[in-house]
């Protein structure tokens, strides 16, 4: 039951929260002195953010204190410091997070601030400027994507959506994908098998990577565009061998069996796409809109770099969500909130969201900034048509609020190498996921009440 807003936060669900936390790591702030807003200070407001050191740059911080006149202290982030500052009433007063899997879990704890009637009152963050992305936000005790605002995005990409280097189909004899209509997954993993180059049992070129941006919200976006849903209706159970997410799990662990491209049985030493696919060892990487920001800064490459619509399965609906629409919200507990939605709405709004929007590193959540997307170069035109055809094809899939992704995440990878390396048939993974996780679900739902 999702608990009436103003209810006392028992000890239960912070230890709910805690527990949960575990598989993030925590020891990011382990001997840090923490500073924590005292009240005023300086001109205005002090406001404690809780981040990470990409979120907002130091020079961000000393341009709210220029803009608004608001003072950012900046706290790392860490799940385990988060709960430990909420049960000790003393919360940040902005925390970020990661939409599509975060606000499920923290709204349903009741430990966030509604952010409705701030909404109402904005003209900088105006409802009908709002872009559906920010729906991954909002959770009405039951169902994420419906209800209250609880955050905001602060840039997105479609990503199951792909960019392919031109001049690695060539080289492969490859025909391109087509950028108005999705292949098939089957056909994006025929693709990646003939794109994989290898020597001396090494793989010098991916031939695709294909991993989104945590594996159990890709398993469930999958699944959906298999036809299906990952979770039960309630969201407390996950099925594997229904048919739609087997066919998900099955493709997925096909992908990884054939080592076309980075997995957790083939780790890429770079530890994410951007180096490798820049590097030209990587024909095709699962990293919506967003890699642009790094592909326009590099003139080779941008040229010969196109983008695609996400795959879709035989028969399966077309989908192409967000697996990330990170973030902030803000804790029902804090003590600065008015100070600290007049920096929401100057970082989702002003200064720092038009610099995002024109810098190509993501597609800003706010409509009316689309028209700062870069598109000088013809490259950047096709980009943006692409993009901009998919857009009608997002919709929020939404996350169980029961579990992190980090934990459903460390379950998956306890049991999945096994079947990635051809010990393991997919259905007895498929059991082995079902009985692991539901058991985690069913604590997390005893938690929530």
């Amino acid at each position: 039951m999702h608990t009436q807003a103003g209810a006392p936060l028992s000890r239960r669900r912070f230890l709910a929260l805690s527990a949960a936390g575990v598989a993030t790591g925590a020891a990011a702030l382990s001997g840090c002195a923490l500073q924590v807003s005292t009240g005023v200070s300086g001109k205005g407001e002090t406001v404690t953010l809780m981040v990470k050191p990409d979120d907002i740059s130091p020079e961000l911080v000393k341009q709210a204190q220029k803009d608004i006149g608001v003072k950012i202290i900046k706290v790392p982030y860490s799940i385990t410091k988060l709960v430990a500052m909420m049960t000790n009433g003393n919360p940040p007063d902005l925390v970020r997070g990661v939409g599509a899997v975060d606000a499920p879990y923290f709204a349903a704890r009741d430990v966030m601030e509604e952010l409705d009637p701030y909404f109402a009152k904005s003209s900088v963050l105006e409802l009908d400027d709002l872009d559906p992305v920010n729906d991954l936000w909002r959770y009405d005790g039951r169902t994420q994507g419906k209800g209250p605002r609880y955050g905001m995005a602060k840039d997105f990409s479609q990503d199951s959506m792909y960019w392919y280097n031109t001049a690695l189909f060539d080289k492969a004899g490859v025909d391109y994908p087509p950028e108005s209509e999705p292949v098939t997954y089957e056909e994006w993993l025929e693709n990646a098998k003939r794109l994989t180059r290898r020597k001396n049992g090494q793989t010098t070129v991916f031939g695709g990577s294909y991993n989104g941006v945590l594996t159990p919200n890709l398993l469930a976006s999958l699944t959906v565009a298999a036809g299906g849903s990952l979770f039960s209706d309630d969201f407390s159970r996950v099925d594997f061998t229904a048919p739609e997410a087997r066919k998900a799990l099955g493709w997925y662990i096909d992908y990884c069996r054939t080592k076309v491209g980075p997995s957790i049985i083939q780790p890429d030493p770079n530890t994410w796409d951007g180096p490798t696919y820049q590097a030209n060892r990587m024909a095709m990487t699962n990293s919506g809109y967003w890699l642009g920001g790094l592909i326009n800064a590099d003139k080779k490459l941008a040229p010969v770099s196109r983008l695609a619509p996400a795959p879709v399965f035989e028969g399966g609906a077309r989908t192409s969500p967000c697996q990330a629409g990170t973030g902030l919200w803000m804790p029902k507990k804090a003590r600065k909130k008015d100070a600290a939605w007049r920096v929401f709405e100057w970082f989702f709004g002003e200064a720092p969201a038009k610099a995002r929007a024109s810098s190509g590193w993501g597609i800003p959540t706010l409509k009316s900034l689309r028209p700062l997307m870069p598109a000088q170069e013809d490259y950047q035109k096709r980009v943006l048509k692409v993009q901009e055809a998919e857009l009608k094809h997002f919709s929020v899939i939404a996350f169980t609020p029961f579990a992190t992704a980090d934990s459903l995440y460390a379950i998956f990878n306890q049991f999945a190498p096994a079947a990635m390396r051809g010990e393991m048939s997919v259905d007895s993974l498929a059991g082995h996921l079902n009985s692991a996780m539901n058991e985690q679900l069913k604590r997390g739902k005893e938690q929530v009440g």
